[in-house]
């Protein structure tokens, strides 16, 4: 059996609904994580832009912190991804 491979994408659709391609993402230097940078970049791994290596490669995470933006997004929207809505989100699940 061929493995197939799926072309990559070269545009995907950003948090704000704009498209993106690999150019408008944020720069692989990038320190200060606001909300929008950590969802263009989930947008961009989801939208196949990025892989999920390549990801974490370009900006230094770690697969876990990777997982933990998309998963507040899955859960909250943009809004799980604030500091404030993530720490808010743990306590409660160390004291359910």
């Amino acid at each position: 059996m061929k493995d197939v491979t799926l072309p990559k994408a070269t545009r995907v659709i950003g948090p704000l609904g704009e498209a993106l391609a690999e150019h408008d993402l944020p720069p692989p230097d990038t320190t200060r994580w606001v909300v929008r940078r950590k969802a263009e970049v989930v947008a961009a791994v989801n939208g196949g832009l990025l892989t999920t290596d390549e990801a974490c490669e370009r900006y230094n995470l770690s697969l876990e912190e990777l997982i933990s933006w998309q998963q507040a997004i899955h859960r909250s929207g943009m809004n799980g991804l604030s500091i404030t809505h993530l720490q808010e989100y743990r306590d409660q699940k160390v004291h359910a």
